[in-house]
């Protein structure tokens, strides 16, 4: 039977229904997705060597003889081992196989077979222990670069690259060519057939590489049209258009005056409103810049205008914070706030429902509830997402969806990401940057330090508290035993974990102190619960997982412990840092490590020389890559395959530049030659519903 790129995977040799299944969980139900599956790393297995010459240790191919019958044993239950003697014109080996019962019969007396492995001992006392062996005649994966996939349970490496061979020697010459003639001369691509087959099977290093650069290129290039074109159906939208009152009147409400920041990105929203077309802008700062005021801002013009703001956050203290924060400020002006979390329940809801679907209530501050069914606005004409990495591209259209007319987006982050980064991420939005602190908050002091500085930690929470500070501990683990899968040199090292570890605190260590826990396993009501006693000064100590990296404002709050700091990226534990120092006190952070590891602690001692959140972010960036900013796909930007958007900068930025210029060309990518191209966009968007229909 011939393949084409459609041929389901149930139609290759040797893929049965159980096999199917397991390759389904890997994404893979066709042919045109095993040539899709890039492989994550390769394996070479040129060198060959006779067995007199083959160096100690070091992996080669060895064309060998079976001198005679290979051996089984059964040493104890569950291990069994084949031994068999073989030979070339240079000397014998003895190769043993663990677990590999059938090759004593697969392993014929008098043939010759290519082994690959690494070999030990001299003289007559040659080994190999678990070679990879083909007949001479046949073979495969011996003599050449081998591609290693990512696996999942039930699919072996051998497997998928033998699938993946039949695949590319049928069909790698019916890949589409996508990316127009022209632009591959100028930008020294290779042709789509030539870079499938050397992604998977390269001849030579030189191959590989000039494979990789074309699927990088092509990935990154299809990206940036896929978000160029969002952001021009964007701009054609007929949007609000907002009157702009005098800005005095809003500065009237406030108990303090705006940075020079808060005001440029005032000034900036302020011309999305009156444009015409839905603002849709992205405004990032470090935490406590103040962005909760531009929110604000955006509220009390909206309800100037008649209109409504929705403003969603990640979680319910969060909401309930924001709403403490702007219902009396905005109450000043005469604009509604109310609250919608899943606590809100029975008449209440029934209440608020009504409200905002007779437009009596002007600002909703809430969680996901805002998504719920019921919600109806008489005249939906902004909303505001926090914490935007928390939501993906999906909810925040869910919500624009509930208004008439499209409403102006403000979208806010205290994550802070590298702007290269960002331009990318969110294409269809206007980045502003809040890049300066409210005056009178002082940097914190942050310091890396080992166990041996244990007792003179608790020394130092047990001083602070004496001052009527409070403190925070946190923890990576809720129970003892959880991992964290990390595979690090401090994989060894035991977590910390809250529960246990609170329990320690309170009756060994600071039995006089009164030490709260909260973590993601307790239910929302008794989270709260525990957050609004440590907020009301009722707590000295509260032991925690990273549920309070986004959390509730504590002024009194002046230190802040990272327990197995070693397993945070940078930026989370800057987003635990600003939990402290936001009051009028010197606040501190303490990160303490057990890891020997010299490259995990330089990491950490750079949150100890910087309070900067874009110069730490372009650190995390640059040793951790962008999975950290992001978690598993809720930024809700497409799954890339091949493409690093931190280590493929210089391709990102050349591919951001040829789009560029064929956009210009043919803005909506409707002309009959780029027909394949726009096609390809769309595939790459396609996890994400209606976004180009």
């Amino acid at each position: 039977m011939s393949l084409t790129l459609k041929t389901g995977v149930e139609a290759l040799p040797g893929v049965g229904p159980a096999r199917a299944k397991a390759l389904a969980r890997l994404g893979l139900f066709t042919v045109s997705d095993l040539l899709g599956y890039y492989p994550r790393d390769y394996e070479d297995r040129r060198k060959s060597a006779a067995v007199a010459e083959a160096p100690e240790g070091v992996p080669v191919c060895l064309t060998l003889m079976v001198a005679e019958p290979p051996r089984l044993s059964r040493i104890r239950r569950g291990l069994e081992l084949v031994k068999v003697r073989l030979v070339d014109d240079t000397g014998s080996i003895t190769a043993t196989f663990f677990n590999q019962g059938y090759l004593k019969d697969a392993l014929r007396t008098g043939e010759t077979y290519v082994c690959f492995g690494g070999v030990e001992g001299q003289g007559n006392r040659r080994q190999m222990t678990n070679p990879v062996c083909e007949r001479a005649d046949k073979v495969r994966f011996t003599g050449r670069i081998l591609p290693v996939y990512a696996l999942t349970h039930g699919v072996s490496n051998n497997l998928l690259a033998g699938l993946t061979l039949r695949c590319v020697e049928e069909c790698a010459g019916q890949v589409e060519e996508s990316l127009p003639q022209d632009l591959r001369q100028e930008h020294n691509l290779a042709e789509a057939e030539f870079a499938v087959r050397n992604v998977h099977f390269p001849t030579d290093e030189e191959a590989l590489a000039v494979a990789r650069r074309r699927l990088i290129f092509e990935e990154l290039f299809y990206l940036t049209c896929g978000m160029a074109l969002l952001r021009t159906r964007r701009d054609k939208a007929a949007g609000l258009t907002f009157r702009l009152p005098p800005e005095e009147d809003f500065f009237k409400l406030l108990p303090f005056s705006l940075t020079g920041a808060q005001r440029r990105v005032m000034a900036e929203m302020a011309a999305d409103f009156s444009a015409g077309a839905p603002m849709n802008r992205l405004v990032q700062g470090d935490v406590g810049s103040g962005k909760t005021m531009l929110a604000a801002y955006g509220a009390w013009l909206a309800a100037r205008n008649g209109y409504q703001c929705a403003l969603m956050a990640p979680t319910e203290l969060l909401a309930e914070q924001h709403f403490r924060t702007l219902a009396p400020l905005l109450a000043k002006a005469g604009v509604r706030v109310g609250l919608l979390t899943g606590a809100v329940k029975g008449k209440s809801r029934k209440e608020l429902y009504a409200a905002l679907e007779t437009g009596t209530m002007d600002l909703v501050i809430g969680t996901h509830a805002l998504l719920s069914e019921g919600v109806h606005f008489a005249r939906l004409g902004l909303l505001v997402t926090d914490e935007q990495h928390r939501f993906g591209v999906a909810q925040r259209a869910a919500l624009s969806a509930k208004a008439k007319t499209p409403p102006h987006v403000l979208v806010m982050s205290a994550t802070p990401i590298p702007r290269t980064l960002a331009l990318i991420i969110y294409g269809d939005l206007d980045v502003s940057v809040v890049d300066e602190l409210p005056p009178g908050r002082s940097p914190v002091d942050t310091f890396v330090v080992g166990e041996d500085k244990r007792q003179r930690m608790y020394n130092f929470v047990r001083k602070l508290v004496g001052e009527g500070r409070q403190a925070y501990i946190v923890c990576p683990a809720v129970e003892e035993g959880e991992s964290d899968g990390a595979e690090n040199p401090s994989a060894a090292i035991p977590l910390k974990a809250a529960v246990t570890y609170a329990e320690t605190l309170q009756t060994q260590v600071f039995p006089d102190l009164r030490v709260g826990l909260v973590h993601g396993k307790m239910k929302s009501k008794e989270k709260d619960a525990v957050m609004t006693a440590f907020a009301a000064g009722e707590l000295d100590v509260l032991v925690s997982t990273t549920v309070i990296e986004v959390g509730v404002d504590v002024p009194n709050a002046a230190l802040m412990i990272v327990e197995n700091a070693d397993r945070f990226g940078l930026s989370q534990l800057h987003q635990l840092r600003g939990r402290v120092g936001r009051g009028k006190h010197q606040s501190y952070c303490v990160l303490v490590t057990a890891t020997r590891s010299q490259d995990s602690r330089e990491r950490l001692r750079v949150l100890s020389k910087t309070n900067d959140g874009f110069k730490i972010a372009e650190e995390d960036l640059r040793l951790r890559g962008p999975g950290d900013f992001f978690g598993s796909r809720q930024h809700g930007l497409p799954q890339l395959g091949i493409a690093d958007l931190a280590g493929d900068m210089r391709v990102l930025k050349e591919a951001q530049t040829a789009a560029e210029a064929l956009l210009r060309a043919d803005p909506g990518l409707t002309r009959p030659e780029h027909a394949r191209l726009l096609a390809r966009v769309r595939q790459l968007f396609s996890d994400h519903g209606d976004m180009f229909n």
